[in-house]
């Protein structure tokens, strides 16, 4: 199966600075097959004949903490399916409007829920747009007011140890690397 795993916490504001070289290496290391990364912010797509989620999940984070201690790894996974459904899931025209909107998928570390999420997040009326997705949430801002955006703000919560963010470009960019990949 093909996946991608989503580091959090890498290469943002000078902390935990970690070269995709390196990272791929890291994941090759343990015995994953096809491993390919996407932009600086900890995208990694590999193959696995691992079903189990779970067992992937603390796999790789046992093996990235190691590697690159004191960085203390922390991923979402989606199997390529799960991210097809984000993309596809998406709320009518989320991404359509580049020049008028910043638009961000909020992807959830399990067992946090999209429900429980939003009880965290809030949205500022005339700037922001949440909507709850498949274990993601669709935040959506205005540029124009985009100082007045609730999204800086949830890096300030509790909650935010339980998410990493990626704009939809990226999210659209990974998605279509990983179709490539497949009718290769």
């Amino acid at each position: 199966m093909l996946y991608l795993a989503l580091l959090r916490g890498i290469n943002v504001g000078g902390g935990n600075i970690i070269k995709m070289a390196d990272l791929k290496a890291c994941i090759e290391a343990s015995k994953f097959r096809n491993v390919a990364t996407y932009i600086q912010s900890g995208n990694v797509m590999f193959e696995s004949g691992e079903a189990d989620h779970g067992k992937l999940v603390t796999r790789l984070e046992k093996a990235l903490s190691k590697a690159f201690s004191p960085y203390n790894a922390r991923i979402v996974l989606r199997p390529h399916a799960g991210l097809r459904q984000i993309v596809r899931d998406a709320p009518q025209g989320f991404g359509t409007k580049p020049q008028k909107f910043r638009y961000d998928v909020i992807y959830l570390k399990e067992p946090m829920t999209a429900t429980e999420a939003m009880n965290s997040v809030t949205a500022r009326p005339g700037v922001d747009e949440v909507t709850i997705g498949s274990g993601v949430l669709y935040f959506s801002r205005l540029i124009a007011k985009a100082t007045q955006s609730q999204l800086a703000r949830i890096v300030s919560l509790p909650v935010y140890q339980h998410m990493t963010i990626r704009n939809w470009n990226t999210t659209s960019k990974i998605l279509a690397l990983m179709d490539a990949r497949t009718q290769a």
